[in-house]
């Protein structure tokens, strides 16, 4: 099997090629290993596409950077039967491996060659695949106000994150939408304070909004939040980060969370929504689980926060889009 690092240059504070590059000129597998540095975005998924076509034989993509570059990993690698994913968090944001208990393991690149891979769940929006959440409401207006502020002095740069969250309690409390979760309506009034539609179970960093969700069980977590009051909002919101909200008596008047295979989000014009953390407006959209949709490498020692074991996959399956 082939082994092919796709590095994002600009992910992280260190050159993770160079790491990268050392370990793999370690590894017993140095002769089917080779790095490819990405040149911007859009290029990894492109890179890998074309790479597939040319070559029938079992390979391995490594995404090397953060949620974005995995992303673009798994828009390349889907589809293609020889395929499958590795991860190697080196990135501002990792939010998916989270899932298996955080990057300590993914990191252990001797580990990750040699990782067992699993068949796991992907979610699809139009011609669209995530791998790890879609959500939108408060969380899309943080990512949106940090997106535009990013490169500003005072406001940007570290301090981004804080500016979203206090743009977005000003103007983010209340946002205009219906989400129904297999034909299901969740919210009847129209308006929510965010959702979140989960394969895995981080967003944003650190905020544990599915912790039940399991990424290969054909389902997706539906984790919403009606509207609620300032003094609420900041009353709560550690519980909503810890995870432990699902358990919490406060949350059951405007909290509602579902399992489904069909999410459909009817929006007025303009509304933005993040898939993966990529900020994409649409007039309403629909979310569905593809199930055991890509072939996943959990390194030794790697596993997932909740009980349930995964279901190794098999050399005779094939991925089913």
């Amino acid at each position: 099997m082939k082994h092919v690092f796709i590095v994002n240059p600009a992910a992280g504070k260190e050159n993770a090629a160079e790491v990268i590059r050392a370990a793999v000129e370690k590894s017993k597998f140095a002769s089917d290993c080779e790095i490819y540095l990405t040149q911007g975005p859009g290029d990894a998924t492109a890179f890998i596409r074309a790479y597939c076509k040319e070559h029938p034989e079992r390979v391995r993509f490594y995404a090397c950077g953060g949620d974005g570059t995995l992303n673009e990993v798994v828009n390349g690698a889907v589809g293609f039967p020889q395929t499958s994913l590795g991860c190697y968090p080196c990135g501002s944001g990792n939010d998916f491996v989270k899932y298996y208990g955080g990057k300590k393991h993914f990191l252990d690149l001797p580990a990750l060659l040699e990782a067992e891979e699993e068949y796991i769940d992907l979610m699809r929006v139009g011609d669209k695949y995530a791998i790890n959440a879609t959500h939108f409401g408060f969380d899309s207006a943080v990512a949106q106000t940090m997106t535009n502020v990013l490169r500003k002095k005072l406001i940007g740069g570290k301090n981004a994150y804080t500016t979203g969250i206090v743009v977005a309690l000003i103007k983010a409390m209340r946002n205009k939408c219906c989400v129904f979760v297999d034909g299901e309506m969740l919210n009847p009034k129209g308006t929510i304070l965010l959702c979140t539609v989960a394969n895995g179970q981080y967003v944003g960093g650190s905020f544990r909004a599915a912790p039940r969700s399991l990424d290969n069980d054909g389902l997706l977590e539906v984790c919403l939040v009606n509207p609620i009051s300032h003094f609420t909002f900041l009353k709560l919101m550690g519980e909503y980060q810890k995870g432990t909200h699902l358990e919490d008596p406060r949350f059951e008047k405007f909290l509602t969370y579902r399992r489904g295979k069909t999410i459909r989000v009817e929006t007025a014009e303009g509304f933005v929504y993040c898939l993966d953390g990529e900020l994409i407006r649409a007039n309403g959209f629909t979310v569905e689980a593809v199930p055991r949709a890509i072939r996943f490498a959990v390194p030794k020692g790697a596993k997932p926060l909740i009980g349930e074991a995964h279901v190794p996959c098999r050399e005779a399956e094939a991925v089913r889009i």
